[in-house]
């Protein structure tokens, strides 16, 4: 079947059923955040399979990922680190590692062990020699009350970029979804900015974002935003309504000017670095540049707006979302 037949869809079912049937080397991205096979609630997955049987199954969808991703793309995986660890042995075997993302994201204690405190994410490219990446910066972090910068650059300040850092393999900056009557009936649910960043940092405008489990459409939603394509494939009915209901009313474009950008309460959370050019006339920059030891960098009042979000639509307070740590 033509993959034109599935962009911009939500399709329900067994996920290996359609990804068996779409066409080898044909998406840029594939981002996938199974079950954890940890008897978590879902409607209709069987969440507590035999190890071998559970690991048997990943196999599976995790060689049709591959297939289907373009030689330029990347495949990305979520989990547990206990899962990924395997995960990355089916994937060693198939595509080329670049990193183990850890993204900071603390759970309760356990008791007897060390608390888990990280997801992980494998990146991993088709073809290392061709794959598509840029390189992403977020914002400065500084004293909520005094406004400093929290980490000493010593004498190097002059040199440091206006907007902020570099993105390392440790996520610290994005939190959770807090507070249970703001979730969606689903049990592992991800805030969109992470799923932003992983678009923004592997996908121009147009292209195409696979997630075989969907769930209520975070990846689809940020693809979405950010003027990208989508497929979303689901095996729960309900998930599957969700997340079409939640698309259906996103008005978003994450942008400023003509620049794709991951924003929260307006203000931007993740760019890629070669598009600072473009958007460093929409900002008021310290100068000397030193002083944003002290000084953030701002918006300019006379800057293009940012087109407003969705989540009044979908019920959400948007301050109401994320821990803030």
């Amino acid at each position: 079947m033509m993959l034109d037949t599935y962009l911009n869809q939500v399709i329900q079912g067994d996920c290996l059923d359609t990804l068996r049937t779409l066409p080898t080397d044909s998406i840029d991205v594939t981002f996938a955040d199974p079950p954890f096979n940890l008897k978590k609630k879902y409607h209709t997955v069987h969440d507590s399979l035999e190890m071998q049987d559970y690991l048997a199954w990943c196999e599976s969808w995790i060689t049709e990922m591959v297939r289907i991703t373009k030689p330029s793309g990347s495949i990305l995986v979520h989990n547990i680190p206990r899962w990924l660890t395997y995960y990355s042995a089916m994937l060693n075997r198939m595509a080329d590692f670049k990193h183990w993302i850890a993204w900071d994201a603390p759970t309760a204690p356990m008791g007897k062990t060390l608390q888990p405190s990280h997801y992980g994410i494998l990146f991993y490219a088709k073809d290392a020699r061709q794959q598509q990446f840029f390189e992403i910066r977020y914002p400065h972090k500084r004293c909520r009350k005094c406004g400093y910068l929290l980490k000493d650059y010593g004498g190097k300040k002059a040199s440091l970029h206006p907007f902020g850092p570099l993105v390392s393999d440790v996520w610290t900056d994005i939190h959770r979804v807090k507070h249970n009557k703001y979730r969606d009936q689903h049990p592992c649910q991800l805030p969109i900015h992470l799923l932003e960043r992983v678009i923004l940092m592997t996908t121009e405008a147009g292209d195409v974002v696979l997630d075989p489990f969907l769930g209520t459409g975070t990846t689809a939603l940020a693809a979405q935003r950010l003027g990208r394509a989508f497929i979303g494939l689901e095996i729960d009915p309900t998930y599957a309504s969700i997340a079409r209901q939640k698309l259906a009313h996103e008005t978003t474009r994450s942008r400023i000017g003509a620049v794709w950008v991951s924003l929260f309460l307006d203000a931007v959370v993740t760019l890629r670095d070669k598009d600072w050019p473009m958007l460093s006339p929409f900002y008021a920059i310290p100068d000397p540049i030193q002083a944003i030891d002290h000084t953030a960098i701002s918006r300019e009042s006379g800057s293009l707006p940012v087109c407003t979000t969705h989540t009044e639509q979908n019920g959400y307070a948007q301050e109401d979302l994320f821990v803030e740590e």
